[in-house]
C-alpha cells in the first residue's frame, strides 16, 4: 500500500509545489481546498485545474499517481471573520511582506481551521485502512513573521492537541517540509519535483495563485469575457515575484495593474525595487 497524506491545497504556489513533492516521493494524495470566502477565490479554480492538469498527464502517461480532490465550503464563515483577505474585509495592503501592515491579511485561526479538518480526514483514512496518513502543509519560513499558526511551535500544540482529542491519533503525522525554507528553496523543489514526475514546470505554476488581490481583465467586454490576472504589489505577490527573479525564471502566471495587463518586465521592475527599497532600511 502506498504512503497516505491528505493535502491542505490552496491553490498557491507553496501548496501545490507540496502536492509535487508528494507524488514525487510516492503518497496517495488527498487534497483538499476550502472555500471561506475568501477575495481570491480564483485561487479553488487553479487548486482545480493543476489537479486535473496532473491527472491527465498521469492518465496518459500510466503513472499511478492519480490526485483525489475536494473543495471544501465554510459557508457564512467570511461574514464572521475580521481580516483583509476575506469578502467584505478592508483593502489588501501592499508593499515589502515582512512589513507590519501585512498583519491585516491574518485570518484568525485560519491555520487550526484547516489542519482540524485535514487531522481529521487524515485519521478516517488511516483507521479505515488501517495505515498510518500524514497531513502535509505547504508553511514556510517566509510565514512565520506574519502568521503564529504557521510556527513551529504552533504546530506541535495543535499536534498534541490532536492526539489528546481523538483515539489512535499515532496513526496521523504533521509533514511540513518547507518549514524552514523560503519561496525560492520551495520553488527549486518544484523544478526538480516537475522532472521526477514529468510535469512541465510553466504549465504546472500557471496554474497556481499566489495573489491576494488578483484582477478581473474583461478581454471581450461585449461578452462579458475574463481572464484572471495576478497583481504584481500585494506582499504575496512580491514574495512569489523574488523566487522567480533568484530562480532568473519568468513566472508563467499573468500580471496586470489598475492600467490593465502588464508584462512580466514591468512585475519584476516593480518588485526589485521593493526589495532594494526594503534592503536600505535594514
Amino acid at each position: 500500500m502506498k504512503k497516505q497524506a491528505v493535502l491542505s491545497l490552496s491553490g498557491g504556489m507553496d501548496s501545490s509545489t507540496l502536492l509535487l513533492h508528494l507524488l514525487s516521493n510516492g503518497y496517495e494524495v488527498t487534497a483538499l481546498s476550502f472555500d471561506y470566502g475568501q477575495k481570491h477565490k480564483v485561487e479553488l479554480e487553479r487548486a482545480a485545474d493543476l489537479v486535473k492538469y496532473i491527472n491527465d498527464i498521469m492518465f496518459y502517461t500510466k503513472q499511478d499517481n492519480f490526485v483525489k480532490y475536494q473543495v471544501i465550503k465554510l459557508d457564512g464563515l467570511s461574514k464572521l471573520l475580521n481580516s483583509a483577505l476575506v469578502e467584505g474585509g478592508e483593502e489588501v495592503p501592499e508593499g515589502h511582506y515582512a512589513q507590519d501592515n501585512m498583519k491585516e491579511t491574518v485570518v484568525p485561526n485560519r491555520n487550526k481551521i484547516f489542519s482540524s479538518l485535514i487531522q481529521a480526514v487524515a485519521l478516517s483514512i488511516a483507521t479505515k485502512k488501517d495505515t498510518t496518513c500524514d497531513i502535509a502543509m505547504g508553511i514556510h519560513a517566509g510565514d512565520h513573521s506574519i502568521y503564529p499558526d504557521c510556527r513551529q511551535e504552533f504546530r506541535d500544540i495543535d499536534y498534541g492537541a490532536f492526539t489528546l482529542g481523538n483515539w489512535e491519533a499515532h496513526r496521523v503525522s504533521t509533514f511540513t517540509p518547507y518549514l524552514n525554507t523560503d519561496k525560492f528553496g520551495i520553488l527549486q523543489d518544484g523544478v526538480e519535483c516537475c522532472k521526477k514526475l514529468g510535469l512541465d514546470f510553466n504549465e504546472v505554476y500557471k496554474r497556481t495563485n499566489t495573489s491576494y488581490k488578483p484582477i478581473k481583465h474583461y478581454y471581450r467586454p461585449e461578452t462579458n469575457a475574463f481572464e484572471w490576472y495576478s497583481d504584481y504589489k500585494s506582499a504575496s505577490s512580491v514574495e512569489r515575484i523574488e523566487a522567480f527573479i533568484k530562480l532568473d525564471c519568468k513566472d508563467p502566471v499573468l500580471y496586470a495593474d489598475e492600467t490593465g495587463p502588464v508584462k512580466w518586465e514591468v512585475a519584476k521592475s516593480h518588485v526589485e525595487k521593493i526589495l532594494l527599497e526594503h534592503a536600505g532600511t535594514n
